[in-house]
This record gives structure tokens, C-alpha cells and sequence, in this order.
């Protein structure tokens, strides 16, 4: 993600002061582990910029329309992600972390007065993207005879390939067993 700037001024010069700031970033794309993912619209955003004493808090919520590719299908997924943003922003660098705040999360105000907004926007939005991408719930996938888009047509493989696992499967015999009626007969 591009660097979004954004330049702090007196209206959060006190511990307390609170600013709105809603926006968009003219983002394109993203990506998560293996997957590529587009931005047609960008991402849209309503935040809180808070001065917290030691820093500025940026809480909000940021809304992107996604597209991406679907795991089983290959065919366009398209998704509307809403997530909650959270980033703490230290005017000064921590002297010492406590032991137990390995985690802790945090940015740096710039020199120059700002702070990169995309620090806080990135990691909102890929904790939301799924890791598993599908087009649909009930995406078929593509054949693994033809590749066929089973979606769109059954090309019958499918059918095959279930008899021949339920042939070589070796409780399948357990199919034969007549097991009566399940009464018992008492004498």
C-alpha cells in the first residue's frame, strides 16, 4: 500500500483533543500470502484520531470492495470488507518495552508532524480478507479429469471418480452385510 499521509496540527496539540476524519485512499491492489487482490473503488474510511498523551490513536472503520481469484474455480471473487481500525502512533520511541508487551503494536509520528495513515488501513483490511477466496459458499470447483468448471457443467467425471474410491475403499464390503431386520428373537 501506497504511504497516506497525514499532517497533525493544533486540533490534537492537547492530551484529550479529538478529531473526525473521514476519506479514501485511492489504493489499487493488495496482496495476502499467495493471492493478488484489486481495489476497483479504493478504500473508504471513517475515523477517530485521538491525542492520547504519549501518542495519537486512530480507531474507525474502513469499507473496500474486493476482487480476487476463487481457490477452487479460478473464476473472479468478488467481496465487501468492513474492518475495525486500530493503531497507536508514539510521538517518541519506547525507552523500554515491559517483558510481557512482545506484541504490542505501534507506529511513530513522523518528524515532519504526520503520521502514514496506511499503517493503520493495511492491517485492517488484511486481518478481514479471507485466506480461503470463493466466488461462492458452494463453489463445485474445476474437474480434476477435464477442468471443467463444475459450476457451470457437470461433464460427468465426478461420478467416476466417486465410484471408483467407493470400489477401492476397504469398508465398502460392509455394504453387503444383511443384518436382518434388527429384531431379536427371544426363546
Amino acid at each position: 500500500m501506497k504511504p497516506f499521509p497525514y499532517a497533525l496540527d493544533e486540533r490534537l496539540s492537547e492530551a484529550g483533543d479529538t478529531l473526525p476524519f473521514s476519506g479514501h485512499a485511492d489504493e489499487d491492489s493488495y496482496s495476502l500470502g499467495g493471492h493478488d487482490f484489486e481495489l476497483p473503488s479504493g478504500i473508504d474510511f471513517d475515523l477517530i484520531l485521538t491525542n492520547a498523551g504519549e501518542g495519537i490513536l486512530v480507531t474507525g472503520m474502513l469499507r473496500a470492495h474486493v476482487v480476487g481469484v476463487c481457490d477452487r474455480c479460478l473464476d473472479p471473487a468478488e467481496m465487501d470488507i468492513s474492518a475495525e481500525v486500530d493503531e497507536y502512533y508514539l510521538f517518541e520511541e519506547p525507552e523500554s518495552l515491559p517483558d510481557d508487551d512482545d506484541d504490542l503494536d505501534y507506529a511513530l509520528v513522523s518528524p515532519d508532524n504526520t503520521i502514514d495513515l496506511s499503517e493503520a488501513l493495511l492491517p485492517a483490511l488484511l486481518m478481514e480478507t479471507p485466506f480461503v477466496v470463493l466466488c461462492r459458499e458452494d463453489c463445485k470447483g474445476l474437474c480434476p479429469v477435464c477442468g471443467e468448471n463444475l459450476n457451470e457443467h457437470d461433464c460427468g467425471h465426478a461420478a467416476q471418480i466417486a465410484e471408483r474410491r467407493a470400489a477401492s475403499n476397504p469398508f465398502a464390503v460392509l455394504a453387503t452385510l444383511n443384518l436382518g431386520d434388527g429384531e431379536e428373537s427371544s426363546t
